[in-house]
């Protein structure tokens, strides 16, 4: 079976909403790589200081399912809600 694999951006507004993603992705990453599944978790700062890539690998479905609710639920979540995602996502069947 193929992994998941989710590729994309977050897209900032504004200096505001970048600052919220320097505070809270240190957390977001360390819990995130010690998740049942998580292969690869980078998120990575761009030359426009509003833009970050992130790169996301996981075992299975399940495993990314279950990621993504606990990161909707988590601190990071709720503080970066209002952020743009621009994600591709593959691997979900």
């Amino acid at each position: 079976m193929d992994h998941v694999r989710l590729s994309g951006q977050l897209l900032c507004k504004n200096t505001t909403e970048a600052e919220l993603v320097t505070a809270y992705l240190p957390g977001h990453i360390e819990l995130t790589r010690k998740e049942p599944g998580c292969i690869l978790f980078e998120v990575a700062p761009t030359q426009d200081p509003l833009i970050w890539l992130v790169e996301e690998r996981f075992t299975d479905p399940e495993a990314f399912r279950t990621h993504q609710e606990r990161g909707a639920s988590s601190l990071w979540g709720r503080m970066t809600s209002a952020i743009t995602r621009d994600y591709t996502i593959s691997g979900l069947g």
